[in-house]
This record gives C-alpha cells, sequence and structure tokens, in this order.
C-alpha cells in the first residue's frame, strides 16, 4: 500500500522564510530555518510563529454532541461550554489503551470542532462515526483539514504580535477560551483561541489562529513582519519535551495507557460512563508496571537520548527511551520515556545507552522548566 505523503497549504511561504522542510507524519513540512536552538529560545524569550496546519481539524455536527462526547472521551465535559476549548481529551479502545489526544472546541450546542494528531485524521474519523452509529448518535464530520491552516504564534511577545494583527482583545482571553470568527487583518477567521504546545499557553502567552488558507498565507507573513520569528517543528518537539508533553505513535499509543503514562491533564478519574471506563479503573485499581518520566543528563553531555535506548540502574535494564533533544534552556539534554514502577525513584541517576556508551542521566518529574 503506497503512503499518502500531503504538503501544508502553506509550504511556500514557509519556503520564502528559508525553511527547511521534510516529512512528518506524512505532511511535508518546515522543520526549521536554519537553527532550530536559536528558534527554541526564541519561544521562551519573545516570539515565534509556526504552521501547525498538519493537525488535523473536523468540523462535527450533531444535536447531541455534548452526551456523545461526554460518552467517547476520558475527561469530564460537564463544565465545557460555547467558547471554549476542552483538552487535551483521550480517545481510548476498551482496554483502555490511547488511540488518540485530541483538543475539543464548542462552537454552539450543534456544532462542535476537534483537532487531531497528523498520523490519525482518517482513523480518529472513523473511530467517532463508528461508535456515533453504535451508540445511535446521529453526527457528521467534515474534514476541513485540506481547506483550513492553523498558525501558532507563542512566547511573551505574542500579544503584541496578535494586537499588531488586528486582534486586541485576544490577551484578554483566558487559557483554553477562543473568539469566534474574530477579525484578523481586517478579514474573518475561523477562531483565535488561547492554546498550544509549547508550554507557552500555560504561561498565558500563546495564541493559535484557524482560518482559510489564502487568509493563513497573509497572516503568517504579517506575524513575521510584526517581529515574529519563524519556527520550526525541531524546536516545536524540543519545547514539548521540557513541558514533559507526549507525542502520539512515540512517548503514547495503543500499546500505552493513561495511568502509566501519567497523562493526569488528559483524565477524570471520578467521571463515569465513558469508553475504557470499566479497564482503566482496573488498571489503576491493579497498578502498572511502567511509568513514564523525565531525564535530564548531566551538563556538557550534547549526546541527545534516542527512541529506543536503554536506561539501565547498576547495569541493569529498568527501562527506555521514547524521544529526546537538546534544551538550550537548560543547557542540556533532555528526553522522556518509561522506568519500572519499581525503579522509577524520582530524583535519583540512572545510565542511558546511547549507541554504546552510558551516560549518567536524572529522572526527573515533569515539567523540565
Amino acid at each position: 500500500m503506497l503512503k499518502t505523503v500531503r504538503e501544508t497549504p502553506l509550504l511556500e511561504t514557509l519556503r520564502k522564510y528559508g525553511a527547511s522542510v521534510g516529512e512528518f507524519a506524512g505532511w511535508i513540512t518546515a522543520m526549521d530555518y536554519g537553527n532550530p536552538l536559536e528558534e527554541h529560545v526564541a519561544t521562551r524569550n519573545s516570539v515565534t510563529v509556526f504552521d501547525v496546519s498538519h493537525m488535523g481539524r473536523y468540523l462535527i455536527r450533531g444535536d447531541n454532541l455534548f452526551e456523545f462526547f461526554q460518552k467517547l472521551v476520558s475527561k469530564d465535559l460537564s463544565k465545557f461550554k460555547e467558547g471554549r476549548m476542552s483538552g487535551p481529551v483521550l480517545l481510548l479502545n476498551e482496554n483502555a489503551h490511547i488511540i488518540d489526544d485530541v483538543m475539543l472546541y464548542y462552537l454552539s450546542d450543534t456544532e462542535w470542532l476537534a483537532v487531531v494528531n497528523a498520523p490519525n485524521i482518517e482513523k480518529d474519523r472513523a473511530w467517532m462515526l463508528r461508535w456515533a452509529e453504535k451508540w445511535g448518535y446521529n453526527i457528521a464530520i467534515k474534514d476541513i483539514t485540506l481547506s483550513t491552516t492553523l498558525i501558532a504564534i507563542q512566547g511573551p511577545r505574542a500579544p503584541e504580535v496578535l494586537e499588531k494583527l488586528g486582534v486586541k482583545e485576544a490577551e484578554s482571553l483566558s487559557i483554553l477560551e477562543f473568539l469566534r470568527r474574530p477579525s484578523v487583518l481586517g478579514e474573518e477567521a475561523i477562531l483565535v483561541s488561547k492554546s498550544g504546545w509549547t508550554g507557552e499557553e500555560v504561561r498565558s502567552h500563546g495564541y493559535e489562529i484557524m482560518t482559510t488558507v489564502e487568509h493563513g498565507k497573509r497572516i503568517f507573513e504579517a506575524a513575521v513582519k510584526a517581529g515574529a520569528r519563524p519556527a520550526g517543528l525541531i524546536a516545536r518537539d524540543s519545547l514539548r519535551l521540557e513541558m514533559g508533553y507526549p507525542l502520539i505513535g512515540v512517548d503514547i499509543g495503543s500499546d500505552v495507557n493513561p495511568i502509566e503514562a501519567r497523562y493526569w491533564m488528559a483524565l477524570s478519574l471520578k467521571k463515569r460512563g465513558f469508553l475504557g471506563e470499566e479497564a482503566l479503573r482496573k488498571i489503576y485499581r491493579e497498578g502498572v508496571s511502567r511509568f513514564r518520566v523525565a531525564f535530564k543528563l548531566k551538563k556538557g553531555v550534547r549526546r541527545i537520548p534516542r527512541h529506543g535506548n536503554d536506561v539501565l540502574i547498576d547495569g541493569e535494564v529498568v527501562g527506555y527511551v521514547t524521544s529526546g533533544a537538546y534544551s538550550p534552556v537548560l543547557g542540556r539534554s533532555i528526553g522522556m520515556g518509561y522506568i519500572k514502577a519499581t525503579h522509577s525513584y524520582i530524583g535519583f541517576k540512572v545510565a542511558i545507552d546511547i549507541r554504546g556508551k552510558t551516560y549518567e542521566a536524572k529522572i526527573l518529574d515533569f515539567p523540565l522548566i
């Protein structure tokens, strides 16, 4: 079966600003703009603009959307309301393993929007429709990924850029709140939200703009002119690692449950009646054999822990790395992975085997900054 590779709708615009392009999750998009470490630092200290249009976007319509999603996802949506986002929420299978983590947007009682991970655009839609049919819900899901763009403006100077784009009310948004149909550059966008995936949204410095393709091109260029440095997916990866955000298909997936992944922000353990709940409660009662933790290598070690690297204590393998990067903020290599529950000693030292040589690292909790 041939693999489908798509291009981000903004690809030519990104190339105008010097993007080094590559493939991620079946999409050709910007990996960096010459120096991902500087792009990382600019996100933490100033402002950057990312094209994240490779993320899947669905417009979902139906008369019982709240009831349906309350049964489908792991997080309690009882306080979810119009103009708000909820997420990440988990799609779990019957065994409480992770299908995907998604963001939901409450547009109205009969219209919601979902942003899903790039590798799962077709799979998540099929999953939602399967359970809607099984449970008797009349729901329509329109994939608007290719007809829209998603632009993230992140960093402490992000409000300045949004104001220059004409969105003066953006700074007054609370975290995970959005403006529907705001004017951006004098033209109506789909929405502007206070959100992101770099950690800046936690500091109230992160925004995302969803709009049409042609409008998105103008917004990206205007953001750069307003002082935002273009940044690519390499910087986005190191930024999310500092915060401890897991990546689907790398740190979490269909062989992982949210208890061992310690994905607490996506769970509501008091909630009842959702898909996978019975299996999840059984796991919670009986315990797990491994936990997702963070690693920080010693200062001066520039080797990067990679997916599959063994983690050792006194020469015994007790876990493995799922992802790693160099953090220019911390000035050292970092990563995350899974360690046996019996050996998840937060604050203790381990060794990571990188290409046959071991490097000392410390087990830490998230976030790392």
